[in-house]
């Protein structure tokens, strides 16, 4: 484990570095007279340059915003490094094995010598690529960027490549410059093939338009690859696997080129796709990044934080998604990390769903800076998704969404628009602000308190409460039981759900709070992992709050009163069928009350259009029973 490096190296790489070598790789220096050097000052916008650079002294100095330093707080400040991190990335580059206080120990020369050697490839690998979209055999990747709006320019300001289809174009490149299959084994650029000790390696992007993946410093570390030909079998978009230079929970595609505006801005835009990178930069976003194949988790939110100096003095986080289910419910898993941030966190959403690519050559780059301008907080977001998953023309609608959406509130930190949010909320709802004020208030003490504070009973004509959230459901309560009943059976005979069974199971509500997240992690899961029954029940305790995983255990080995596999199909039938009857039940009852509300005389088209409603779901309830 590395401790503190001892001053005297650190020393030692200061006094070692030139630091006119280590300027000019982000700063195109010129000579201004003897022993200086002048360029155009990467921490400020200038057009003349004042950035000067001293080698003899190891030093620079801005004369138009005052930044100076050696070269340490450069790569510090370029790099968004730590000191640590800069005094060994320069001990790397000049060759200088580190010494550790405390016993610690830092990266040998042996392993900073590989990590080199992968680095060295990479860079090759990575201009290869790019010559290669120059060929004539790279038409189709070229059609593919000018079909998406993207010129010469473009690809060339991104890197973007392309790989050959044959199977060792870049194997011969490589081994040609002096690599070994061993090294390239490791480089996560290529595939093996053939029996045992016999395996051959090969090309593992072919025929593909390429993406390089740099680190925060501008080194290749990994690949992004986009199908282009039908006859490839492989997924839509292909990745550098794992490896000791690429780790895709720490990697956001951009950050290289996006870093400084990030900083500078305080503002990060994080989009789905490597595309629309490329489209938000080139409509003037250029704070843009994209995760690779992974969602925005807790290491990059360590990047941004680095880049936005995240620390209570401003910035803002944008997430763009989707307008589909899957871009909600990304939005949604974003706000469950929200709480990590002290920059303002928002989403914005594309009312048809175009992605920041699509919606760039159908209106421009004017509408890609709109949809950025357009964004809304975050909580905001969170809010209305959660009052829609409710029919709020009932009573227990509106209760149901008021405890579901008061903890979302409690949580906004700052304390000026928490109550304005829980004013707009009672708006939503149309209940009194006072009563949704106690539910929030509650919430916020069950936070502070690990969940042990009372929910607040409420003064509308509510159903029994069960209690706080997630409290073990009331076996004499017969809709809980109900339900019970149904999840027992879904879980442990998911094949019962084939055809429209699972399209009504989707669509039903669960009253009962446990057994209504339960329910909503198994319509997450999907059907589709049904297949492999271990796996199913798995990844739906996953799917739910921690305390409920012992519940979804409980459930998935409740024995099923039936002794024949013919029993064990008619009793789940009839459970379903019992289930889905409950839930017409509760359809035509909020039916009902709605055409006792309208004014049959101002409005008859309207009841005329409910009748028919009714007369549909009753012949569902008479179908089900026979059924059953």
């Amino acid at each position: 484990m590395a401790g503190l490096i001892k001053r005297e190296d650190i020393d030692e790489v200061r006094q070692r570095t030139d630091i006119k070598e280590v300027v000019d790789g982000y700063v195109t220096l010129k000579s201004a007279g003897l022993g200086s050097f002048k360029g155009l000052c990467p921490f400020h916008d200038e057009r003349s340059p004042s950035f000067t650079v001293r080698p003899q002294v190891g030093r620079y100095h801005c004369f138009g915003c005052g930044e100076d330093g050696d070269a340490i707080s450069f790569i510090q400040k370029m790099d968004h490094s730590s000191f640590h991190e800069a005094v060994e990335k320069l001990a790397a580059r000049i060759g200088y094995e580190l010494r550790y206080e405390d016993g610690g120990t830092g990266p040998s020369r042996e392993e900073v010598g590989k990590r080199q050697r992968l680095l060295d490839a990479h860079k090759i690998a990575d201009e290869f690529f790019r010559a290669q979209l120059l060929t004539p055999g790279a038409a189709e990747g070229r059609n593919f960027l000018d079909g998406r709006g993207f010129d010469r320019a473009a690809a060339e300001h991104f890197g973007v490549g392309y790989a050959p289809q044959g199977w060792d174009s870049l194997l011969k490149q490589l081994r040609g410059r002096g690599f070994t299959d061993a090294e390239l084994k490791l480089t996560g650029m290529f595939s093996a093939g053939g029996p045992g000790n016999q395996q051959r390696i090969y090309d593992r992007f072919r025929g593909r338009l390429i993406w390089p993946i740099r680190d925060i410093a501008g080194d290749t570390i990994g690949f992004g690859a986009r199908k282009l030909y039908e006859e490839d079998q492989g997924p839509k978009y292909l990745n550098t696997p794992e490896t000791t230079l690429y780790k895709k929970s720490q990697v956001l595609y951009g950050i290289d080129i996006a870093k400084r505006n990030i900083a500078k801005d305080r503002q990060l835009v994080v989009v789905e796709g490597y595309t629309d990178v490329m489209a938000c930069h080139l409509a003037g976003v250029t704070t843009a990044v994209a995760t690779c194949g992974t969602a925005f988790g807790t290491e990059h939110i360590k990047i941004a934080r680095r880049l936005l100096s995240d620390d209570g003095t401003g910035g803002e986080v944008v997430f763009t998604f989707d307008g589909d289910a899957a871009g909600q419910k990304a939005a949604l898993r974003a706000f469950e990390e929200d709480q990590r941030f002290t920059a303002q966190t928002y989403v914005a959403v594309e009312p048809t769903g175009a992605d920041p690519c699509d919606l760039r050559q159908l209106k421009g780059d004017a509408a890609v800076r709109e949809l950025i301008q357009s964004r809304k907080p975050l909580f905001e977001f969170a809010i209305r998704a959660s009052l829609r998953k409710h029919n709020l023309d009932t009573v227990e609608g509106r209760v149901a969404a008021l405890r579901e959406a008061s903890p979302v509130v409690a949580q906004i930190r700052d304390s000026g628009l928490r109550p304005a949010y829980t004013r707009e909320l009672a708006g939503w709802l149309g209940m009194p602000i006072e009563e949704v004020s106690r539910y929030v208030g509650a919430a916020a003490k069950r936070a502070a308190s690990g969940g042990q504070a009372e929910q607040p009973t409420t003064t509308a004509a509510a159903p029994p409460s069960n209690g706080p959230a997630f409290h073990r459901p009331d076996p004499r309560d017969p809709v809980a039981g109900m339900e019970r009943q149904a999840l027992e059976v879904v879980l442990q005979e998911p094949a019962v759900l084939g055809g429209v069974a699972w399209e009504r199971f989707e669509v039903s509500h669960f009253a009962t709070p446990a057994y209504a997240a339960v329910h909503a992690a198994i319509r997450a899961t999907g059907l589709a992992q049904a297949a492999d029954p271990v796996a199913w029940v798995e990844q739906i305790r996953q799917e739910v709050p921690e305390p409920l995983r012992p519940l979804v255990s409980e459930l998935a080995v409740t024995p099923l009163p039936a002794s024949t596999p013919e029993a064990m199909q008619r009793y789940c039938r009839d459970i379903l069928a019992r289930l889905f009857e409950l839930q017409i039940t509760r359809i035509k009852a909020d039916k009902m009350g709605q055409l006792q509300r309208l004014d049959a005389a101002a409005y008859p088209e309207e009841v005329q259009r409910l009748h028919r409603e009714l007369m549909e779901l009753e012949i569902q309830r008479r179908s089900l029973r026979m059924e059953a």
